[in-house]
């Protein structure tokens, strides 16, 4: 079945768009008709995730980017770029960077613990603040910003002390932001996936994966597709009275 075309003339910018859950949240706000700037740490996969987008429908123009989320200044430079081109910021922003740096707590060390912490949770938080201020700034009327979290942000993880604890923090920061952008009619979201096939998960050995599978009711690993659906549906006017809203994606994994 064909997706639905929701986001035409949408420009939209997806961090973490170089792979995983943010090249399938590019490629399906793609499909459905929105201009995508893909931004990355790495411009070279940024390219290739753009080399793979839908470019057929009218008015689309994709770009990729280089932008570091956890340094203010790599984050103006990556909105002035944007608007330089466009003639306007995004009115949809997917907040996908995200690295993890595992270890025990006992064992983690302080640097570890900071870059995960400077990447996901003050990363969502500048991207979003610099997305939010450009929006307010041109008087635009609506706009969603969606964070991908983690249920692990609710249930914690063996070994993910510091993964957790930014997790858990996005949400917060989306919830507040929610509150407070409100009146200006931007919405903010966050989507939760659960067990999702990335490249992360390919260095998981499989009698892990064959646990981690056992956990969930729905007995698979998600696909960053399913989370895909769940950020455009968020992204589009279907979700107009959506917002703070945490949305798990995650095959029943922890319900309850």
């Amino acid at each position: 079945m064909a997706a639905p075309i929701r986001l035409i003339s949408r420009l939209t910018l997806v961090t973490g768009g170089g792979s995983g859950i943010g090249r399938a949240v590019s490629q399906r706000l793609a499909s459905e008709g929105a201009s995508v700037v893909i931004a990355d740490i790495s411009e070279d996969s940024a390219n290739e995730t753009v080399g793979r987008l839908q470019s057929d429908l009218k008015g689309q123009s994709h770009m990729a980017a280089a932008v570091d989320v956890s340094s203010k200044e790599s984050v103006t430079k990556l909105l002035t770029r944007i608007q330089t081109r466009y003639f306007q910021p995004p009115s949809v922003c997917v907040n996908s960077a995200g690295v993890t740096q595992d270890d025990f707590l006992l064992s983690m060390e302080e640097e570890k613990f900071d870059r995960v912490i400077q990447v996901n949770l003050k990363g969502s938080f500048l991207v979003t603040q610099a997305v939010a201020q450009a929006l307010v700034a041109c008087g635009a009327s609506k706009g969603s910003i969606i964070t991908l979290g983690s249920i692990v942000g609710k249930v914690g993880n063996l070994g993910q002390v510091n993964y957790a604890a930014s997790k858990a923090g996005v949400e917060g920061l989306t919830r507040t932001a929610a509150k407070e952008l409100s009146r200006f009619g931007i919405r903010c979201n966050c989507v939760l996936p659960g067990f999702i096939t990335t490249p992360m998960t390919d260095e998981v050995p499989e009698k892990v994966l064959v646990k981690m599978k056992s956990l969930v009711p729905l007995g698979r690993m998600g696909e960053p597709a399913e989370v895909a659906d769940v950020c455009a549906f968020l992204a589009s006017d279907d979700s107009r009275y959506i917002t703070g809203a945490s949305i798990e994606v995650t095959g029943g994994l922890f319900m309850g």
